[in-house]
């Protein structure tokens, strides 16, 4: 019985995760469909692109709440630290890939399931693990953001921060090993995401988001560019 109750949790956690917040905000603020700007994606950085700083903003927050979500609904009903790590990892790949929105071809095959790319439910699944680790995970991961401005690396970072800060507590006693392999289950779902991301930055196409400092010195030097020609 226990254990179809750990499923239940973490189908449960697939489909809290697979809500397309960014979807949401962005059409109720512009009207506009988010899949169909930029990325295509629906997490907060392509929220901002489409709808604004704080469209973007809110998306985050409601996206990180799917991670800790997760995590909080199963230590309430099981005692399997297991569960505690799947369900949020759950909730990373219903917001990567969400039952919701669903892309079919012209024939009305599925081709496959939108949705974003898995950092901010991420940094979620490890606040609700370890809570303090939103103070070190989230100002590292704005301080990524808004000087580097490559979202593909900040999401991809925030992982690898929860890795290594779960792995230094783990080797004092502090919290469990087993949560170690949440960091890295969540960096493989956001790595797994981002590989088209990935090609473009590695041909130097990746895009640069304005708000950030490199976006900024980027948009400075293109101006005076412009001016001495």
């Amino acid at each position: 019985m226990q254990t179809l109750i750990d499923l239940g949790i973490i189908l449960l956690a697939y489909v809290f995760g697979s809500i397309p917040f960014g979807l949401l905000i962005v059409k109720l603020k512009t009207g506009k469909d988010i899949r169909e700007v930029e990325s295509g994606r629906t997490g907060g950085t392509n929220a901002m692109r489409a709808a604004g700083f704080w469209a973007g903003i809110a998306t985050a927050v409601l996206d990180i709440l799917k991670g800790f979500g997760a995590v909080w609904v199963a230590h309430q009903v099981t005692p399997d630290h297991w569960v505690h790590v799947i369900a949020p990892l759950a909730a990373i790949l219903g917001h990567n890939h969400s039952i919701f929105l669903p892309e079919r071809d012209a024939e009305g095959k599925l081709i496959r399931l939108r949705g974003g790319a898995g950092g901010a439910p991420s940094v979620g699944g490890a606040m609700g693990l370890w809570p303090a680790s939103i103070l070190i995970i989230l100002p590292l991961g704005m301080l990524a953001f808004f000087t580097i401005g490559i979202a593909s690396i900040t999401t991809m970072a925030v992982a690898l921060f929860a890795i290594i800060i779960f792995a230094v507590r783990a080797s004092q006693g502090l919290m469990s090993p087993i949560d170690v392999w949440y960091g890295i289950g969540a960096e493989i779902l956001l790595v797994l995401a981002l590989r088209p991301n990935l090609k473009k930055l590695f041909q130097g196409n990746e895009r640069i988001v304005k708000y950030s400092l490199n976006g900024w010195l980027r948009a400075r030097r293109e101006k005076k560019e412009s001016g001495n020609q």
